[in-house]
């Protein structure tokens, strides 16, 4: 322990963890404050598999703390060997987890006994597992295994299972937009359309579009398909326009927006447009703005970045797009993946949670794969002195836009 009552983390696992100071205030707060999502107490006769359970299900969601010595209650009962649980805590994370992960271990005393905490960050290799082959997750202050649907969303975050190519049940090349996919192949000197029944299916298949069995993949409906909301009720967008500054205030409008996903990018920032409010003024014989209102490329760039990195394996929600007196909120279902954390997204990080979605919207024109979208709009809204705020709250990615 330092001069100032402060210890150092000392990393274990892969990586490790280091230049994080620990005071006894954190621990004194996180005793008072209970279990919870991010905080668990263990006894010091807890078994090892007991311990590696609760960091797999910290670290597949959002992180946390687990405090050795300390009863369920809260009570300070303390351990005997700090040296020895250094040495059990490495094991478990190299040993116990898969993969291995990355934690960190410290110590304090308190009332004149010894309190071990673990620190497990959210994890950058997800989804870990047990070494038994368990999957869990951290709900309130219990741990479950996962479900397959929520298991399908941590191999997505890993970028080990992409979504997009996963057939959609009951369709076939019937339930594809032709003239929409003329359009398209047109761009690289190709008739679609008069190609034979058998080419067609060929090239649909190497453009994933249709997969070998001939259904139509998931990307192949959103972007080609002639009533993609018909089999995916997911897609689409919500909006809402409210008079005031919360969503308790008169709703003026509302509105669901479907079909193709660059339909509903170019139909988005159309309705916004239309209730975007542009005050000016006559000077001289020119009518001048009174108040700054972003370019159309900002609108773009935030209904493209939710259409396209959206969670689509998130069946029960919409992309929502709330317009207020004061602010634009655009609110897409799905976490960032792994290694994206909302302190890089302004920087341009680019991820893709949905490859072949990315790639046809890139040859629609409606992305840059260099990741320079979401920094734009951050540099568009600083230059004019507005904010912008990104946010993941729970199974969602919120931008919110000053206006």
């Amino acid at each position: 322990m330092s001069e100032d009552g402060k210890t150092e983390i000392r990393g274990q696992g892969k990586g490790g963890i280091s230049g994080m100071a620990v005071d006894r205030t954190y621990i004194l707060d996180l005793i008072a404050q209970g279990e919870g999502p991010s905080v668990e107490f263990k006894v010091e006769q807890v078994r090892p598999e007991k311990i590696a359970r609760e960091v797999v299900a910290l670290a597949n969601t959002r992180g946390g703390t687990i405090v050795i010595g300390v009863t369920d209650g809260g009570i300070i009962k303390g351990v005997s060997n700090i040296k020895q649980w250094e040495e059990r805590i490495a094991n478990i994370a190299r040993h116990s987890v898969i993969p291995s992960i990355n934690i960190g271990f410290f110590s304090i005393k308190l009332e004149d006994k010894d309190v071990v905490a673990v620190i497990v960050s959210k994890g950058r290799d997800k989804p870990y597992q047990t070494t038994d082959g368990k999957y869990y997750l951290r709900v309130g202050s219990t741990n479950r295994i996962a479900t397959q649907s929520e298991l399908l969303r941590l191999f997505q975050a890993a970028g080990t299972f992409h979504y997009d190519l996963t057939p959609v049940p009951g369709t076939g090349i019937k339930d594809l937009n032709f003239s929409k996919l003329d359009n398209y192949f047109s761009n690289y000197n190709f008739s679609f359309s008069r190609e034979g029944d058998d080419q067609k299916q060929i090239l649909l298949q190497n453009t994933d579009i249709l997969t070998d069995r001939g259904e139509v993949t998931i990307a192949g409906l959103l972007l080609f398909g002639s009533n993609p909301s018909k089999h995916l009720p997911q897609n689409g967008i919500s909006f809402a326009y409210f008079r005031g500054k919360s969503i308790n205030e008169e709703l003026i409008d509302k509105q669901n927006v479907d079909g193709n996903l660059d339909y509903q990018v170019d139909t988005g920032v159309a309705v916004l447009k239309n209730h975007l409010a542009k005050p000016s003024t006559i000077v001289g014989a020119k009518r001048v703005d009174t108040t700054y209102r972003y370019p159309d490329k900002v609108f773009r760039e935030l209904l493209t970045n939710a259409v396209v990195h959206r969670n689509y394996a998130i069946v029960g929600s919409r992309v929502r797009l709330f317009l207020f007196e004061d602010r634009l909120e655009v609110i897409s279902p799905g976490r960032l993946p792994n290694t994206v954390t909302i302190e890089k997204l302004r920087f341009g990080v680019s991820f893709a949670t949905n490859p072949v979605i990315v790639k046809f919207m890139e040859n629609m024109n409606y992305i840059d794969q260099l990741g320079r979208g979401l920094p734009m709009v951050y540099q568009e809204a600083v230059k004019n002195a507005k904010t912008v705020r990104f946010e993941e709250i729970g199974e969602e990615f919120k931008v919110t836009l000053e206006l």
